[in-house]
């Protein structure tokens, strides 16, 4: 028998308390969530306009910064607008919606890089199959699928969330809602929960991160029998790849793959992958790029030849 919910808002407590502090956190996080919108969407635009482009890496490139503007707006604006709110409330329904949003595109994000990998992988170690392995078609069934396993993952996040009774109180010590801050206001023993929370998002993460290391030491060894040139060319890619693995899944390991215990540094954690990641990811992919630098250049002298025409 379901119980009744008592409480139909919550309070975020944000990242501080002190008025000072705030208003730094406004000032720092909205030019983080700008810098990630606008970096994002700058190699969505430029995937998507140019030709030169148009490889499965930056087909899954433009997922993943689709995915990294989504998963920082399910927290980011909040957090900007709490920061100078006096009473940071939050309802229930919209704190359920927020803990969906996140899961899906955060599971989005794990999903495109396992298919980054896998696409690099595909043309490293078997670059004649790769035109037959790697064709369109196949690209677009492999984000359909990536799509609907997020969606499920998600689904049983909220399925979670909803099972939890809250009768009081209602202070989330967090600047956003997810499964763990949660199951600390819930009125009941919430153990197996946060056992189905290891098992689900705890598993994901983990393994998702052993596959991607795995797929990499497989492609950095096979480099061997490369050119000097293809090595550079794929070390440098493979690079950027790597740094956005280990900045992603090293905070969500730490928070998904323990016992139901907080520490004073989660906030911080979670800033660093639902925030911090998203903004980084367009500067690593494109200060470490240069065709995806080219294709800006470009884009930038067609526009200005454009308007001068004009």
């Amino acid at each position: 028998m379901q119980q009744k919910i008592n409480v139909t808002e919550f309070v975020l407590l944000g990242l501080t308390q002190d008025p000072l502090r705030q208003k730094m956190v406004f000032l720092i996080f909205l030019i983080f969530y700008m810098g990630t919108v606008v970096g994002n969407m700058l190699i969505i635009v430029t995937i998507k306009c140019s030709r030169t482009l148009g490889s499965p890496m930056y087909f899954f490139l433009f997922y993943l910064s689709f995915a990294d503007s989504c998963f920082s707006t399910s927290t980011a604006p909040r957090l900007i607008v709490d920061a100078l709110s006096a009473k940071k409330v939050i309802s229930y329904n919209e704190c359920m919606t927020q803990v969906f949003a996140l899961h899906l595109f955060g599971c989005m994000e794990i999903f495109v890089l396992i298919l980054m990998a896998a696409d690099r992988y595909v043309a490293i170690c078997k670059p004649l199959h790769y035109p037959r392995i790697m064709r369109r078609q196949v690209c677009h069934i492999l984000i359909v699928l990536a799509w609907i396993g997020s969606f499920i993952h998600s689904i049983a996040q909220i399925i979670l969330a909803l099972r939890l009774p809250f009768c009081g109180p209602n202070l989330i010590d967090h600047y956003c809602c997810d499964l763990q801050p949660l199951l600390k206001l819930a009125c009941m023993d919430t153990y197996m929960i946060n056992l189905l929370l290891v098992t689900n998002s705890g598993a994901i993460c983990s393994s998702s991160f052993v596959i991607l290391m795995i797929s990499y030491v497989v492609i950095l060894h096979s480099l061997r029998n490369h050119s000097a040139e293809g090595r550079k060319k794929a070390l440098s890619t493979c690079t950027s790849h790597i740094i956005v693995v280990v900045l992603f899944f090293g905070p969500c390991i730490f928070i998904y793959t323990r016992p139901p215990t907080t520490f004073p540094m989660d906030k911080m954690v979670a800033v660093f992958y639902t925030i911090g990641t998203p903004f980084l990811n367009p500067l690593i992919y494109t200060l470490r790029n240069a065709e995806v630098k080219n294709a800006m250049r470009k884009l930038w002298h067609v526009k200005t030849a454009s308007e001068n025409k004009a």
